[in-house]
């Protein structure tokens, strides 16, 4: 299957793992719009409704990365020039600058934790030019968690999702 496009670079995202796991900021909204509030006296449904409107309000204007790579394009605040390529070759000089600023950890008996970079690169080498996003997702030595990912725009699994900005 062929694909034709550019690519756009999100992240790094740093934080905990707890932050990560809240998943509710992570989604967009949904599409058929926020949870009816039948009964105005209900504390429940209302807090349901308030927390509906945290979570959509945390998608938008927030850097925790989303629960699917493709919902990057959603994100119109973490776009920028500068992430956005044409070549894969930068793509790939980008993924190894922020892989090397931000090692993941060793573990204390030297067993190997994750993928080495040389096998991170070939994999991203393979599928980016296929339309497959990328993204890398791991502890780093102050055990915390980094995520930083390369979408294909336009992006195959979400092709109703426009692009925020084409190259220039």
């Amino acid at each position: 299957m062929s694909w034709s496009g550019h690519w756009h670079g999100y992240g790094p995202w740093i934080g905990p793992s707890a932050v990560y796991g809240k998943e509710g900021g992570r989604r967009p909204a949904h599409p058929n719009g926020p949870p009816s509030v039948i009964d105005p006296e209900d504390k429940k449904q209302q807090a349901v409704l308030d927390r509906y409107r945290e979570a959509a309000s945390e998608f938008t204007t927030g850097n925790v990365p989303p629960t699917m790579t493709g919902y990057w394009l959603l994100k119109k605040n973490q776009i920028s020039d500068d992430r956005t390529w044409s070549d894969l070759g930068i793509v790939l000089a980008w993924l190894t600058k922020q892989y090397e600023a931000n090692p993941p950890f060793e573990r204390p008996d030297r067993q190997q934790a994750y993928a080495t970079l040389d096998t991170k690169l070939d994999y991203a080498t393979d599928v980016l030019p296929r339309g497959v996003d990328v993204s890398w997702v791991y502890y780093t030595p102050s055990e915390r968690l980094i995520s930083f990912s390369i979408v294909c725009c336009p992006n195959r699994f979400h092709p109703e999702i426009a692009c925020p900005l084409p190259p220039s």
